[in-house]
């Protein structure tokens, strides 16, 4: 029998790995900035995170082929399965998010939207500080929109302290790197896996979209 030959192969195209890892900045500035009540650069670490977002969708759709939610989502019964047989498949045969990690890139997206989706209309106690959308909604809705701007961000805070204990338990646990394929974008994998990048002009139509959403919140 002829066995699995490994080798390096591209996984993830560089929008993922920037966005990757400017979320993790981001979501560090975004924290500090709101304890210590630097609202402007808060509001601007915000306006960055929107554009991100945007794009990282706009992405799921135009992207690399591993980037694609058509490629890493799959049905919650093939999840299941895959949940149940993964300790016989020591070696993954599919490049990018397995099926349950694509399950926990969903999550992120949706709390994150929430997030940036209630900073936007949000309001503090005392009306001083304020999103940029706050004037379309009440004083009240504004105010619920701060409180679960607060929940989300303690959401995507313990779902953050998940990731990373997944990242350990991959590392020490199933002796696999998690992390350098998104520093590195190639990852060891099997022979026939298939890395298909994107097209240039969906990289240009991503920029145009965040430059001009970028344009609307500073004018």
């Amino acid at each position: 029998m002829k066995k699995t030959q490994l080798i390096h192969t591209k996984v993830w195209d560089w929008p993922v790995r920037i966005i990757h890892w400017a979320w993790v900045l981001l979501f560090g500035l975004l924290w500090l900035t709101a304890e210590n009540d630097e609202m402007d650069f808060h509001r601007y670490a915000g306006y960055a995170m929107v554009c991100l977002l945007v794009f990282r969708i706009y992405w799921g759709f135009k992207g690399s082929n591993t980037a694609k939610f058509s490629y890493f989502v799959e049905s919650p019964i093939s999840t299941w399965r895959y949940a149940k047989e993964r300790q016989n498949q020591p070696v993954q045969t599919k490049l990018g998010h397995n099926p349950l990690g694509a399950y926990s890139i969903l999550l992120v997206l949706a709390l994150l939207v929430g997030q940036v989706l209630t900073g936007l209309f949000a309001i503090d106690v005392d009306g001083w500080e304020a999103g940029p959308l706050n004037h379309y909604v009440s004083f009240e809705t504004g105010r619920l929109c701060a409180t679960w701007h607060e929940y989300l961000f303690n959401t995507l805070l313990g779902w953050l302290v998940l990731h990373v204990c997944a990242i350990a338990y991959y590392y020490w646990g199933k002796k696999q790197n998690l992390l350098l394929p998104m520093l590195s974008g190639k990852t060891t994998h099997i022979q026939n896996a298939m890395f298909k990048p994107a097209h240039l002009k969906h990289y240009i139509i991503g920029l145009v979209i965040i430059s001009v959403l970028l344009w609307l919140m500073l004018r």
